[in-house]
């Protein structure tokens, strides 16, 4: 999925002239000698891996915890970490040995036990951790969080679960952990260094309202203090066992509510990393003046959408979806409001940023044809009006705002935008079924893989399948992608599964997002990762 992952902001190049400067949220101040700050939003949770699906507390998260595995910068290759070995020889019997010396930072060792309990914990429905839907795979989780027959937000309850913990997961030993999947699946060692499978101290079954306090990881780098709709501070810890020691001493996560506020402050030298440029900075490249080239723009796991609410009756017919879609201009879109610097969507999943994976799955429905558009539209007997929601807080207006003039222009409804203040009152909109019309969707790659974009918003029930679509025919095409022979062999068949949503349409693709990132002169190596993070286990200060 990962919810966290439903990015709160994108930054939409403007008109010289259409930006006003923003307000409110954030700080600016020297930071503490050896610490770096960067920019944050207030997470929507307490900073517990399996409950955290929102980027605000997963780049706190992702600095306090180390999975099994990692991601190289460059190339998003998974490397063991935790791991020593990952073995299978059907890609459905998994045996992870682990390394020694790896401990949390109260001390304690780090064993399998640690990510048996902690990934049992996340899939066990009465738990309500928001990412139990990634163990589905595992051989039990039927078991332990049984499907609610008419969906969360339906009036049935969900069945209580049979068991507590999944059948298919094992610690023979403190270094072994034996994994039994219902079926073949050769991405699961890629997913592995997702959040949501960090291990977790005993500490946290023993006390979780004081884990939630005062949290504790086995990553990079410690918690230090937390003041709410303010800041987060991590500082490093001196044992860390990884591949990549921290060249700083810790990092202050500073929450702003506006990213013309973060830059600002960028620019005056009381930040040093900013994860998305606003719209102000993007046109023309003004950055590269302000920041004297101290930043870069790089293609990432990340894309936009448009969902449809298919629960609403006058959004069923297909044949509405791909109207809008044949609608909607995407070069002229990227040109003229993003200044370039995104790319128009040729399908569901961002190839560049996918290794091996092909692009142009979407066909003939992702291009700008009016005269089929209206066609379709007019077959359907479709009369609108359109309304595009989406939060407000994140610099939106302008692209929407352009999307619902093409669909005026080229359809002949009405179209308008629906501001939602904050980012969480439209992440509830999701959740309540609160949709009338198309909503935004932006999504950023939980794990280098084309799966993370298809399984965990597609399928049947998916945890961030806010369209409620469902198409056993998807389905099928998934399960035998994930049951390929090797990552490869998968891509091929989620291709496959991607044609099936071109033909149904249940969202529109509209670009995928790079990173147009900066830095202040103070940090030397600044690097990010393909999640839009700087690396900050290899960032140094300048001496």
């Amino acid at each position: 999925m990962r919810k966290r992952r439903l990015a709160a902001w994108i930054a939409a190049p403007l008109a010289v002239g259409v930006f006003a400067t923003a307000c409110g949220g954030g700080g600016g101040g020297a930071s503490e000698d050896g610490f770096i700050t960067v920019n944050s939003t207030e997470p929507e949770n307490p900073l517990v891996p399996a409950n955290t699906t929102e980027t605000g507390g997963g780049n706190v998260l992702d600095a306090m915890f180390t999975g099994l595995v990692g991601y190289d910068e460059n190339t998003s290759e998974p490397y063991n970490e935790v791991a020593e070995s990952i073995e299978t020889t059907d890609n459905q019997h998994y045996t992870i040995k682990l390394k020694d010396g790896w401990t949390f930072h109260d001390g304690t060792p780090v064993t399998s036990q640690s990510f048996v309990r902690a990934w049992n914990y996340a899939a066990y429905a009465p738990n309500g951790q928001s990412t139990a839907s990634f163990f589905e795979h595992i051989q039990g989780y039927d078991e332990v969080s049984p499907a609610d027959p008419d969906g969360e937000n339906g009036p049935q309850q969900a069945p209580k679960p049979t068991a507590e913990t999944m059948a298919g997961l094992k610690a023979p030993d403190d270094r072994t952990i034996e994994v039994t999947l219902k079926a073949p699946f050769a991405t699961f060692p890629t997913m592995l260094g997702y959040t949501a499978f960090s291990p977790m101290p005993e500490a946290f079954f023993k006390d979780k309202a004081a884990f939630e306090e005062r949290p504790i990881g086995n990553g990079p780098f410690k918690f230090d203090e937390r003041q709410p709709n303010q800041l987060i501070k991590l500082s490093s810890y001196d044992k860390y066992a990884g591949k990549n020691k921290p060249q700083i001493k810790g990092v202050e996560f500073r929450v702003y509510n506006e990213l013309e506020t973060a830059y600002q402050d960028l620019v005056s030298g009381n930040l040093d990393f900013i994860d998305q440029m606003p719209p102000s900075a993007l046109v023309d490249e003004k950055w590269k003046t302000d920041l004297n080239n101290r930043g870069a723009v790089k293609p990432i796991l990340s894309n936009n959408a448009l969902q449809l609410p298919l629960y609403e009756a006058k959004y069923q017919d297909p044949k509405v979806r791909h109207a809008i879609s044949l609608a909607i201009d995407r070069k002229q879109i990227t040109d003229r409001v993003f200044n370039g610097t995104y790319d128009p969507a040729t399908g569901w999943v961002p190839a560049d940023a996918v290794p091996g994976y092909e692009a142009g799955a979407c066909g003939e429905w992702c291009e700008f044809n009016p005269e089929k558009a209206k066609q379709l539209l007019s077959e359907s007997g479709f009369k609108g009006p359109i309304t595009i929601t989406s939060n407000a807080d994140g610099g939106h207006k302008e692209w929407i705002s352009a999307i619902c003039g093409q669909i005026t222009n080229n359809l002949g409804v009405a179209c308008n935008f629906n501001p939602v203040p904050t980012f969480s009152e439209f992440l509830k909109m999701h959740d309540e079924n609160a949709h009338d019309g198309p909503f935004r969707f932006g999504w950023l790659g939980d794990y280098p893989a084309a799966e993370t974009f298809l399984g965990k918003i597609y399928r049947t029930g998916a945890s961030s399948n806010y369209m409620r679509y469902s198409s056993p025919e998807f389905d099928a095409a998934m399960d035998k992608a994930d049951r390929a022979p090797s990552v490869q062999e998968g891509n091929k068949f989620y291709f496959e599964a991607e044609k099936i949503l071109a033909k149904d349409m249940p969202s529109i693709p509209l670009w995928n997002q790079k990173a147009a990132v900066g830095w202040s002169d103070r940090l030397d190596g600044a690097t990010v990762t393909f999640d839009r993070q700087l690396n900050l286990e290899t960032v140094k200060l300048k001496s």
